[in-house]
C-alpha cells in the first residue's frame, strides 16, 4: 500500500518547480480570492505574489478585505522551506501577525525570499536541535511602492529523525 504522504502528483508529471508554481494559482482558496503568484525563480526560494481588487474581495469601504491580504502571504514562507528543506523535515506555519499601514486599492505586491545561505543554515540547526522556530517578515506595496501591510510569520521546523 502506498502512503499518501509520499505522493507527490507533480513529479509524476516531470514538471519543473518553477511550472508547479505557477499551477498553484488555480488553487481554490487563492484563484477565489483574486491571488496570483506572478514570478518566482526556479529554486522556489523567491516569489511574487499579487492581489488585484475587484468586488469579490473588497470590503465595505471598497477596499481590499484584510482576509485576502493576509491570505496573499500565508503559505509562501512554509512552501520556500518545504521545498529547499526536502522529505526529511516537517514544516508548519505557527504563528502570524498583519499589521494594516493603510487601505490596499487596486494591485498590491508582496514577495517571500529565504535565501540559500539561511536554508542551509536552518537545515544545519534543526539537525543538530531537532526543531526550532524560525521568523519572517514581509511588505505588501500598492502600485506607488506604499507600504499598506506588514506581516510577520514564524514558521516550525522538524528534524525526522531517521
Amino acid at each position: 500500500m502506498i502512503e499518501i504522504d509520499k505522493i507527490d502528483m507533480f513529479n509524476w508529471f516531470r514538471i519543473s518547480k518553477k511550472t508547479k508554481a505557477k499551477l498553484i494559482n488555480f488553487y481554490l482558496p487563492l484563484w477565489g480570492a483574486n491571488i496570483k503568484i506572478s514570478d518566482c525563480n526556479e529554486d522556489l526560494n523567491w516569489f511574487q505574489v499579487q492581489l488585484t481588487l475587484n468586488r469579490w474581495n473588497k470590503n465595505i469601504m471598497g477596499t481590499h478585505f484584510g482576509g485576502s491580504l493576509y491570505a496573499m502571504c500565508d503559505p509562501f514562507y512554509m512552501w520556500i522551506l518545504m521545498e529547499n528543506l526536502g522529505k526529511d523535515f516537517i514544516v508548519w506555519d505557527k504563528a502570524a501577525t498583519i499589521h494594516f499601514k493603510k487601505p490596499g486599492t487596486g494591485t498590491v505586491t508582496a514577495e517571500f525570499e529565504i535565501s540559500k545561505e539561511i536554508i542551509e543554515n536552518i537545515r544545519k540547526e534543526v539537525i543538530e536541535k531537532g526543531k526550532n522556530d524560525y521568523f519572517f517578515s514581509t511588505v505588501v506595496k500598492n502600485e506607488k511602492g506604499q507600504v499598506i501591510a506588514e506581516v510577520d510569520k514564524t514558521v516550525y521546523v522538524r528534524y525526522k529523525k531517521k
